[in-house]
């Protein structure tokens, strides 16, 4: 994850995404750097633009924000019916009781 971050450090910095930024960065926060990750990393961000990657992942979670606030509350309503349906449930079987013993 840190080779990550550093890569997306380098590009808000307008560096390059190369492997000595990213192995400089993860030294410089006191980790040891994996070469290979490094370099599995920069192979597979060759040609990715960075910025509509960002702007299209962020852009997703607004647009799920209101089907992810009305599952809570669908959730609470749900709850709330078969709290109902416990109550009902019982107080009939309080009325059969009171039935049995007159």
């Amino acid at each position: 994850m840190e080779y990550v971050y550093a890569a997306l450090l380098l590009h808000s910095a307008g560096q390059p995404v190369s492997e000595d930024g990213i192995k400089k960065i993860v030294e410089a926060a006191g980790a040891a750097p994996d070469e290979i990750r490094i370099k599995a990393l920069v192979s597979a961000l060759e040609g990715v633009d960075i910025t509509k990657v960002l702007a299209a992942a962020t852009a997703m979670p607004v647009a799920a924000a209101p089907a992810a606030a009305a599952a809570p509350a669908a959730k609470a309503e749900a709850a709330g019916a078969k709290e109902e349906n416990k109550e009902e449930a019982e107080e009939s079987g309080m009325e059969g009781l009171g039935a049995l013993f007159g």
